[in-house]
């Protein structure tokens, strides 16, 4: 188990609950609002910073938000990338993501056989990445061709998660889309989920406030993936560490 996998398996089992800010430069003004925010985040106690997300977070723009907050985080800094070219060395690891019910295999397997050179290359750490896209499903179900899974079948998803464990990767993530107006995935879907699982489960899509977290924590996510919760209006400080006061009450009670 290489060093980030480790942190974050370690993180769950110690703490019972993190906390995955995420950072798209496409949402932001300029790249220094990226790196402020990502930055802010890491004061408000984030567990980890993810970067990316979107496919036009590459090239330049990625090279100067990821250095940009890597050269002052003191949590590793991962990147979510929405396709093979959404990747930089300035970064600790990758999500080295399978789109398990996509359509196409591309998004499945190809992409990944694409980006393999290149992730070698830089020097990143892998995290092998089971990812299943729930309704709505949002941008990434329509760029990713996805089968969404129905809100009201947590069993296709809890199924879905363990074959992703039993196929090889070593993280889930369970991901209803950019804030869906539908909100996160049902609590009763998160439980289903990680009861069948022994690897860290990451929960995203639609989690709004500190209450939401907790409830998705205490569901059984072993960490949830925030992002637009902390791009709109006030301190992303305080919001992050908001969030984490609730995530931490959580998962205390898990541990």
């Amino acid at each position: 188990m290489d060093k980030v996998e480790k942190y974050i398996s370690d993180g769950i089992a110690r703490k019972g609950g993190l906390l995955f800010a995420l950072i798209d430069p496409v949402d932001y003004k300029t790249p220094q609002d990226a790196i402020f925010s990502g930055h802010e985040a890491v004061g408000g106690g984030a567990d980890v910073v993810l970067i990316g997300g979107s496919m036009g977070a590459q090239g330049e723009l990625l090279d100067i938000v990821a250095k940009g907050i890597k050269d002052k985080a003191s949590v590793p800094v991962v990147l979510f990338p929405g396709n093979i070219s959404t990747v930089t060395k300035y970064a600790d690891a990758v999500y080295f993501m399978s789109l398990l019910n996509s359509r196409n295999p591309y998004w499945i397997s190809q992409a990944q056989m694409l980006a393999a050179p290149s992730v070698k290359k830089l020097g990143l750490e892998p995290l092998p990445v089971g990812y299943i896209v729930i309704a709505p499903g949002g941008t990434v179900g329509w760029v990713g061709d996805v089968n969404l899974v129905p809100r009201d079948k947590p069993s296709i998803a809890a199924a879905l998660a363990l074959s992703a464990e039993m196929s090889g990767s070593r993280l889930v993530i369970t991901d209803c889309g950019s804030n869906p107006k539908e909100g996160h995935m049902p609590l009763e879907m998160v439980s289903a989920v990680s009861r069948v699982l022994t690897v860290p489960y990451i929960a995203a899509g639609g989690i709004r406030t500190p209450a939401e977290a907790a409830s998705v924590i205490a569901a059984g996510a072993g960490a949830v993936q925030v992002g637009t919760a902390f791009e709109k209006g006030g301190s992303t400080k305080k919001k992050v560490a908001d969030f984490m006061k609730a995530i931490r009450a959580a998962g205390k009670k898990k541990v």
